[in-house]
């Protein structure tokens, strides 16, 4: 495999977590009896140009079907932070009524429905039926396809060039990164501005969040790749925010390369925080399997403790990055006996290569498990809070990333 950025041949292996079946293809009663298709699941990093990737083996359109089961608006936390980016982008950029926004993958509506009740005209682009019904019935335009270079330019012929284009994590997603940026380009009007929020590479290897890899996630960003992407494509990064959500990302303001707008000392100082933590060096990446392994024994050895103690367990949360560390580690119900996710989309389905049963959250009040592991760790306080009458029966929260912990 070549380097989906620099076309280097890929030599260098950060994680592999085997053979998993994409991260959200949840299952219904009747395909529990069918095959399940399953691929590796392993990451390389590129020497030549830092960009950390799955190996290919997906097609995106396999991966964010018609029946795409992840909807933003299920979590209070998520639609809060994308209202308080819309006013406070708003404000910046000066957005009127003769404006024009795009988001990128804009899933159920939950940012865009800010500008539309600000009056700003704007447009989701979503290739995922299910969601993009959802954006459609609280009156967000919806665009339904992926997004890349044709479609930048059939927009920009159209004389629909963009203000201000933004991609909450997105960016990772995308199999064909070089063709995607090239459509932001494109789309984006002269003194306009890019605003992309992904996961940030950083985080995830020094704070040892593997589970954050899945084969939806082509991508694994850290500055110094993200900048050379944007430079490939007659873009530049000139600002950027260190946010707390999904673990620690970034949010990167780009322009396009003749933006009289300066780069800020703050792209400067990230670059070089990177380098000092050795994201340009390989040690850093070899050393990385090791910690996810450990993650994985300590859970297991857990599980079982409480299996032969006859204590019960169930999960909360049925969320991509559970199903990667649940299938790691090999996980049937027996050791976890169910999982809660407030998701219509996911209820009565089961977890991919698990099988776990994902049910009603009510159904922690009824079975009482003595312990909820929480699988979107980056959610935990949200769950806890939302979920406190867990305590009262004796019940305890726990995460299994970046470390065991019980939550107190």
């Amino acid at each position: 495999m070549k380097c989906r950025n620099c076309q280097t041949q890929l030599q260098h292996v950060v994680l592999d977590l085997g053979h998993a079946p994409p991260s959200n293809a949840y299952l219904s009663e009747a395909q529990l009896h069918e095959p399940e298709t399953t691929f590796p699941l392993k990451i390389f990093v590129c020497h030549a140009c830092w960009l950390v990737q799955t190996e290919d083996h997906t097609a995106a359109d396999e991966l964010f079907s018609s029946d795409y089961a992840y909807f933003s608006s299920t979590s209070q936390s998520w639609l809060k932070h994308a209202r308080t980016y819309c006013e406070k982008i708003a404000e910046m950029l000066h957005l009127t009524r003769d404006s024009f926004v795009v988001e990128v993958a804009s899933n159920d509506g939950y940012l865009l429905k800010n500008f539309v009740t600000m009056g700003v005209p704007c447009l989701g682009i979503e290739p995922t039926a299910g969601t993009a019904d959802a954006a459609e019935q609280i009156g967000v335009p919806v665009l339904r396809e992926f997004f890349g270079a044709a479609t930048a330019t059939r927009l920009a012929a159209g004389g629909q060039q963009a203000d201000l284009i933004c991609g909450n994590n997105v960016y990772a997603h995308v199999p064909d990164i070089n063709d995607f940026t090239l459509g932001l380009r494109i789309l984006l009007k002269q003194g306009g501005t890019v605003n992309l929020e992904f996961q940030h590479l950083k985080n995830m290897i020094v704070q040892n969040q593997f589970d954050t890899a899945y084969h939806e996630h082509f991508s694994y960003l850290s500055l110094t790749a993200v900048i050379q992407l944007f430079e490939k494509a007659g873009l530049r990064v000139f600002d950027l925010e260190e946010l707390p959500t999904h673990g620690g990302s970034l949010r990167i303001y780009g322009c396009n390369k003749d933006d009289p707008r300066k780069t800020t000392a703050a792209v400067t100082a990230m670059l070089a925080e990177e380098t000092r933590l050795g994201l340009q060096d390989l040690g850093l990446y070899l050393a990385f399997q090791q910690k996810a392994d450990q993650v994985k024994n300590d859970f297991l050895a857990f599980l079982i403790e409480q299996k032969l103690a006859g204590r019960s367990v169930a999960a909360y949360g049925a969320a991509a990055k559970g199903n990667t560390l649940m299938n790691y580690a090999g996980l049937k119900h027996d050791l976890i006996s169910f999982v809660c996710d407030a998701a219509a989309s996911k209820q009565n389905k089961f977890m991919p290569g698990s099988h776990i049963p994902i049910l009603h959250p009510a159904e922690l009040a009824k079975r009482k498990p003595d312990w909820v592991v929480i699988l979107p760790w980056n959610i935990a306080a949200e769950v806890m809070q939302q979920h406190e009458q867990t305590r009262r029966w004796g019940g305890n929260f726990v995460i299994a990333v970046p470390e065991l912990k019980v939550l107190t």
